[in-house]
């Protein structure tokens, strides 16, 4: 018989970098089993949104760009952080996509949230599905962000992702999740 899965108790913690950018929480923690960990550390995130955006042509609206911590370039799905001060990830989805983009769909539905290193990192990433979606805007990206907008024919999706073109975890899951619900 398998034993019971219980959670840790934290018995301290204490935020030890806390940037803009990052934040970094050391935890004391008990085990079930009674051991101590007293350096547990965790990475303290924004939560994120993630779209697979689809055109009425049938085009998947891609985003291309240089990502500094596994120093490549990566094609994947349009997202971000959900800003401080905003409470519906919808909304932020609906930010992240004009802002990268330079799109917007009035359908935004969303697929399911998940959690990408639950080992390690504290924040979900919402999964959205926006359809109809159309050009309305130039990009409006920050000055750190340097985005080339691609599409990426609905037919050829699965290819690109089971080629490794598409190589981010998050685009790679949605991209699947996107595809299993529109029957394709």
């Amino acid at each position: 018989m398998a034993a019971s899965v219980e959670p840790w108790q934290v018995l301290r913690s204490e935020l030890v970098f806390n940037h803009p950018w990052y934040r970094l929480r050391r935890d004391h923690v008990r085990l079930p089993s009674g051991q101590e960990l007293d350096d547990y550390f965790v990475s303290v995130r924004p939560e994120a949104v993630l779209t697979f955006c689809l055109t009425a042509d049938e085009q998947v609206v891609m985003v291309r760009q240089y990502k500094h911590g596994a120093a490549d370039i990566f094609v994947e799905l349009p997202g971000g952080v959900i800003d401080a001060d905003e409470t519906d990830p919808r909304a932020a989805a609906r930010r992240e996509l004009l802002e990268e983009t330079g799109y917007a769909a009035d359908e935004l539905e969303l697929l399911c949230d998940v959690t990408d290193n639950p080992t390690k990192d504290t924040n979900r990433i919402y999964f959205f599905l926006a359809r109809n979606a159309r050009r309305v805007a130039a990009q409006d990206l920050d000055a750190t962000e340097n985005i080339e907008v691609l599409t990426v024919p609905l037919a050829e999706l699965a290819q690109w992702v089971l080629g490794g073109r598409i190589r981010v975890a998050g685009s790679v899951a949605l991209c699947l999740l996107a595809l299993r619900k529109l029957g394709r």
